[in-house]
């Protein structure tokens, strides 16, 4: 598929309009510009109208196709094997094909062997094949295997064009499977021909290879674009690996969660956000994925808490431990954790209340309990209550400034504010963030966004002041982005950066943020206060009310999307599926689509996530029962079992045209159409080839 970047251009010339308007801050300027300019341009491309007919023909053609499927995701949280099965599967799409072509031609046991084989393809050909006994048999696998690996890839591309379907091959045996695909079923004299193919493979020992291959198509092409809705990163192990996945090819786009914008912000330079990737890689002891994944020295701070804070007073801070870990844990690792932990969270403190300080328009003086604390009684008074600490040792919190960093805490943040400034692995994740991703995205009809549009409880938009200026609704996330992007591009520019790093860290927890959507976070009241009727946050009213048509709808207009059409796709709240909730609010309109990849939250999510598929049939939410391991997957063949539910149904098979995608080939068919009348009446000539 061809999509010509001058083509967009030229469809913005009205009626050919030969005047182009230019706004310059000092005033509007006058740039006089020749249509036939983008005309010879394009020609470039299209030189003759041969050239320029027939791409008029194949984008016509591929506008006629069915649409593709898309596959939604939200809230991976590092849990790379639960989702890499997920992204293998295609939500159970895979699986569902298998049946479509092979219901009643194979059985029950060799269909999940042969998905378990598109999943897992090395792996698992590995596995059959070290319990085959003779040379016939593993012959015999690898014929029937190929055999029906190449009528499924051939089935999942079908709504493909050969040129798309060409570019997803794999180099090596891009030849092979394109005859094997696009085979001639009418001329039997070619059987021998195809035969010989698979054959020759085999007899190379090069059958696994090729089955592989196969695979990887078919994971590529089973599903044609992902959306991401967010929170990559924290509570499992792997978020590093989720990224390096979804970099492997895959047409995708992101929509930010807040705890992606964390690790965005100490990317950026925010010592603030670090902290706070700090405190919560501790929390869930995964300190691994800063030190191991992204190679940044935590030395710093293990050797300032050992120092600082003794061993009998940090029981608050212990980790949470995975009991299904296969890593053996000791207590001297649970202590030097939860010491490194009572560390960065004071430091956490101090550098959010300079923060909250600095920015009065944030309106989050309730979150400043450092000068709440009575050091002589043990007690901390929060919202005019006093209340016993859990913990009442803060032997770096100077009463008189407790705002204040020690010289101690400088250095510890300065050093630690060095290693994520100099991750190279680091950059390169969060540099595809920043290509891949947005705030929120318009996408075939459907509003994308990770948590919501803050409003008031009167339903109108929340406003935020943002350097002196009012925003609020579409405007207000806009210029969130645009922050979010000068805060990472002007990293180096240290304090004179905190203009962009302060509203990136509000992301994170203000209570107009688009990301969080509370009134304030409590993470003090949770460390050091018993009484849980302290760690409560109140939502905004739009998690409130996004049961409300009305409201949905207003969201929908105020985004220029079509209302009637639209549907909004959310991540950042789990459902409690096992307490009644539906994932469906308002009719359908909006669909929450976190039920907890992350094992934290599956005891009262009740489940392992929800994913959404849509294609030209119309709009699918799948819920996920929770993944037991590859191990299990690859020698039991267990798959995750996944459970459909109609959102929309289309009435008429939905093609290519009726999508975005179409729109902007319809706009290259107009500009190939206005070149081929330019080569007709002469004002273009065509390349004469020699």
């Amino acid at each position: 598929m061809t999509i010509f970047c001058f083509g967009l251009l030229i469809s913005s010339l009205k009626s050919y309009d030969r005047v182009i308007r230019t706004e310059y801050e000092n005033g509007v300027g006058l740039v006089v510009v020749d249509k036939d300019k983008y005309l010879k341009l394009l020609s470039k491309q299209y030189s003759t109208i041969a050239d320029t007919v027939t791409e008029i023909i194949n984008l016509e053609a591929i506008m006629n196709l069915p649409k593709a499927t898309e596959h939604f995701i939200s809230d991976l949280h590092g849990e790379y094997d639960a989702v890499q099965h997920v992204l293998r599967n295609g939500s159970g799409n895979i699986k569902e094909k298998i049946r479509e072509i092979f219901q009643g031609r194979l059985s029950t046991r060799e269909m999940n062997q042969l998905a378990t084989i598109v999943y897992y393809p090395e792996e698992k050909v590995d596995l059959i094949v070290s319990e085959l006994t003779s040379r016939e048999e593993i012959e015999e696998f690898y014929t029937l295997t190929v055999t029906r690996i190449t009528e499924l890839c051939a089935f999942v591309v079908s709504k493909y064009t050969r040129s798309k379907v060409r570019k997803a091959l794999p180099p090596d045996y891009a030849y092979i499977i394109e005859e094997l695909l696009f085979k001639d079923t009418i001329m039997s004299n070619k059987e021998h021909y195809y035969d010989k193919i698979i054959n020759t493979v085999i007899s190379l020992n090069r059958g696994k290879q090729l089955i592989a291959a196969f695979a990887h198509v078919i994971q590529r092409l089973v599903v044609d674009h992902i959306h991401v809705v967010g929170d990559i990163y924290d509570r499992g192990p792997y978020p590093d690996k989720i990224i390096d996945t979804l970099m492997d090819g895959h047409e995708l786009d992101i929509q930010w969660g807040n705890h992606d914008v964390l690790w965005m912000g100490a990317a950026s330079g925010s010592a603030a956000c670090m902290a706070n990737v700090i405190r919560i890689s501790a929390r869930y002891d995964n300190l691994e994925i800063i030190e191991d994944a992204y190679g940044i020295s935590l030395r710093p701070l293990m050797t300032f808490s050992e120092m600082v804070y003794p061993e009998d007073r940090y029981e608050p801070f212990l980790p949470k431990v995975n009991p299904d870990s296969d890593d053996e844990i000791y207590q001297e690792e649970i202590r030097q954790i939860a010491k490194m932990n009572q560390a960065i969270s004071i430091i956490q403190f101090k550098l959010e209340g300079a923060i909250i300080k600095r920015h009065p328009e944030f309106e989050m003086e309730a979150s400043l309990l450092l000068d709440k604390i009575n050091h002589d009684e043990g007690t901390v008074t929060i919202d005019g209550k006093v209340y016993p600490l859990r913990c009442d040792y803060f032997p770096t919190i100077d009463p008189n400034d407790p705002y204040a960093l020690t010289e101690e805490e400088k250095l510890v943040v300065n050093r630690l504010m060095e290693g994520f400034l100099n991750s190279e692995r680091l950059h390169k994740h969060v540099q595809f963030l920043y290509s891949k991703g947005s705030l929120y995205l318009k996408y075939n009809d459907n509003l994308l966004f990770h948590g919501c549009v803050p409003i008031n409880d009167d339903l109108t938009f929340m406003e935020m002041t943002i350097h002196n200026k009012k925003y609020k609704g579409k405007a207000l996330l806009d210029e969130y982005e645009d922050i979010l992007r000068k805060g990472y591009l002007n990293r180096e520019a240290g304090s004179d950066n905190n203009r962009y790093l302060d509203y990136v860290w509000y992301q994170w927890e203000g209570k107009a943020s688009s990301l969080f959507g509370k009134d304030k976070m409590t993470t003090f009241e949770r460390l050091y206060v018993e009484d849980k009727a302290t760690h409560f946050e109140h939502k905004n009213a739009y998690y409130k009310q996004r049961h409300n048509i009305e409201l949905c709808n207003m969201i929908l207009t105020e985004f220029g999307l079509d209302s009637c059409k639209g549907h909004i796709i959310n991540g950042h709240t789990p459902v409690k599926e096992n307490r009644g909730e539906n994932p469906l609010k308002a009719n359908g309109k909006l669909i929450v689509i976190d039920g907890g990849f992350s094992k934290a939250y599956q005891a009262t999510t009740g489940l392992a996530g929800y994913t959404l598929l849509y294609n030209s049939f119309g709009m699918q939410l799948v819920s996920h029962q929770p993944f037991t391991s590859v191990k299990d997957a690859l020698v039991n063949e267990s798959d995750i079992v996944s459970t459909r539910r109609i959102v929309d149904k289309e009435l008429e098979r939905k093609t290519v045209r009726e999508t975005d995608v179409g729109q902007r080939l319809t706009e290259q068919v107009n500009d190939l159409q206005a070149l081929l009348a330019a080569y007709y009446d002469g004002r273009l000539v065509e390349k004469v080839s020699k």
